[in-house]
This record gives structure tokens, sequence and C-alpha cells, in this order.
């Protein structure tokens, strides 16, 4: 399919549309929000119930759309880690048709370690680190 390791397909709803009858540009950050919050839950890192415990906050996202969604279909988020460093990392994400094809969107997250109880920044700890690297199969240096 693509470079990912983690695909998590969203049905495109009468909802998502604006009125130019194409997925509006909102939602392709909802649907990438909402595949992150499907690839922490898969690697055990939000039990999807708890957000004041989750390890991380969105600190910076940028979208850039290539090709428009129409009505009816099914897209596919296709996401993975890509660099780590000390206080954040950064998430790529791919929008994609069911096929793998077209590439609808390519979206970059800044992830922030962060710890909401005392609502700051934390360096990315050494269990977040190797969670990521054991699911990519690759080590992420630190620094």
């Amino acid at each position: 399919m693509n470079q990912f390791r983690f695909h998590y397909p969203i049905p495109v709803r009468y909802g998502d549309l604006d009125p130019q009858w194409h997925v509006n540009n909102t939602r392709f950050l909802t649907f990438a929000e909402q595949a992150r919050f499907a690839f922490l839950m898969e690697l055990g890192l939000f039990d999807g119930k708890s957000f004041w415990d989750l390890p991380l906050i969105v600190g910076d996202i940028h979208c850039r759309y290539l090709v428009p969604i129409n009505p009816g279909v099914t897209v596919t988020v296709s996401m993975g880690v890509t660099k780590i460093g000390n206080k954040s990392l950064v998430m790529e994400s791919h929008i994609t048709g069911e096929t793998g094809a077209p590439l609808h969107a390519v979206i970059e997250t800044t992830m922030v370690a962060y710890d909401y109880h005392t609502k700051s920044a934390v360096p990315v700890s050494d269990e977040l680190r190797a969670k990521f690297e054991a699911f990519e199969g690759k080590s992420f240096p630190k620094g």
C-alpha cells in the first residue's frame, strides 16, 4: 500500500461534503485526527477514554491537499512516526483511496510530549520512544 504500517479506513459521509460536492478541507484534519487516536490506541498509548493520560498534544500541523475526495467512497489514512526529538515527534499521514490511490493529501503533525495534569511539555519518555520504535521497526536516535 505505502511506507506506513498503520492503515485506517474512513467512509466519507454526506456531512463531510461542502457545497462544491467534495470533502470539505477541514474534514481532512478530522480524518487524520480520527486515525491518530486509533493509532495511539493500537499501540496501547491511549485507552480511548482517559484524555488526561494522553502522552501527546498537537503542536503543529500542515496539510498538503492534492486531489479532492468525492462522495460515496472510503478513504484510508495511513500513518506513522517519522522522527522523534527530545520533546516532540513527527507523525506523517497519507489520505488515499482504499487501494492506496489516489493520494488525496499528505499531513505532517508535530506532536509534543505533554503532561495534561501539569499543562506542560515533557521529554519524550523512553517507554514512548520504545513503543514507536517497536511498531515502526526502526530506531529513532535521541537528540
